[in-house]
C-alpha cells in the first residue's frame, strides 16, 4: 500500500504541484537534502518533495518550504511528525494515587 491510501493530502496540493516538484528536484540536484549529525549530506537520490514546515503547522507550498528527501528520510520525518501530532491530541487521564496494601496501617 502506498502512502496516499486513505489520505486527502493529494487533493490539497496546489494545481501546479508537478511544476513545483520538478523545480525542487532541479534545485536540489536530484539528491536528498537531509544531513546527518556530523553535517554530511545524504547521498541517496531524492524521491519525495517534502514540506519542511507541514501545512498542518502553517507551512506553505512556497519553494522555500519544500525540500527533496530520499524515501527513507521522508518516511522517518513523516513518522516523527505524526507521532508529535498524535501526542499533542492525546487525552491524559489522571488517576488517583493508590498506596500498596502493605503500607496501609
Amino acid at each position: 500500500m502506498g502512502g496516499w491510501v486513505g489520505s486527502t493530502r493529494r487533493q490539497r496540493l496546489p494545481k501546479n504541484w508537478a511544476s513545483l516538484r520538478r523545480r525542487v528536484i532541479r534545485r536540489d540536484g536530484g539528491q536528498c537534502t537531509a544531513t546527518y549529525s556530523d553535517g554530511r549530506r545524504c547521498e541517496q537520490p531524492g524521491t519525495d518533495v517534502d514540506h519542511i514546515v507541514p501545512d498542518s503547522l502553517g507551512g506553505s507550498d512556497a519553494l522555500e518550504n519544500l525540500a527533496l528527501l530520499c524515501t527513507w528520510h521522508h518516511a522517518r520525518k513523516s513518522s516523527a511528525e505524526g507521532g508529535r501530532a498524535a501526542a499533542a491530541t492525546r487525552v491524559v487521564t489522571a488517576r488517583p494515587h493508590q498506596s500498596h496494601p502493605a503500607f496501609d496501617d
